[in-house]
């Protein structure tokens, strides 16, 4: 991933915490098959270092998950368009252009298949009350029948990436003037969506610790 020095993430926890937070990853292989990507949730284990998810077992992109070959999974938060028109410089002498607003991680790792049956209860317990927990009622799998769960897991296939490097990316407005950002604050929030307040909350962050930084 192309990424300037001021839009890097580096620190690993940073990275970690945006994989929490925006856990539907895109997972990218290419294998025998040519390039495949798939949309799937992924369980983060931070301790051993890997992803862990499931794909239905008539997709064929786990059969390419032999751990022989490099997979990439791409996280990515809220994204934003930015308009010159909130720029001050615009209004001081016209040298801007659109741009777009987002952050994402890129995780690399060498992807395997897993195809056991308490394996994949396991993870589907783990997604399942990570995801269910802020709920008042939450949904555990041992309330469906557990016969019915037994045909749903015979019809997944588990894969885990073990991470070997990874990349993380905030363009945030860190490259403008002071003056130019807080333009971009103040549009988004005035434009209101749940989109933009977030990726306004998100500029004012890094101006904060841009100016905590320096």
């Amino acid at each position: 991933m192309y990424t300037p020095p001021h839009f890097r993430i580096e620190d690993r926890a940073e990275q970690f915490a945006l994989i929490r937070a925006r856990p539907f990853g895109l997972l990218v292989t290419n294998g025998p098959g040519g390039l495949m990507a798939n949309p799937v949730p992924f369980h983060l284990d931070e301790e051993k270092g890997v992803l862990r998810a499931h794909l239905a077992r008539a997709n064929p992109q786990w059969r390419e998950a032999d751990g022989s070959r490099e997979a990439l999974v791409v996280f990515q938060d809220v994204d934003a368009y930015v308009t010159p028109g909130w720029y001050a410089t615009k209004r001081e002498n016209g040298k801007v252009v659109p741009t777009w607003n987002y952050s994402a991680v890129h995780i690399y790792g060498a992807l395997r298949a897993v195809d056991d049956r308490d394996w994949l209860r396991a993870l589907v317990g783990e997604l399942t009350d990570h995801h269910e927990a802020s709920r008042n009622a939450p949904w555990k799998v041992e309330d469906a029948p557990s016969d019915y769960i037994d045909v749903m897991l015979r019809g997944i296939v588990g894969i885990e990436v073990e991470i070997t490097r990874m990349e993380g990316k905030a363009k945030l407005s860190q490259n403008r003037s002071e003056s130019d950002r807080a333009g971009v604050i103040a549009g988004l929030r005035g434009d209101g969506g749940e989109t933009e307040l977030r990726m306004a909350a998100q500029v004012e962050a890094a101006r904060v610790e841009g100016a905590t930084k320096s």
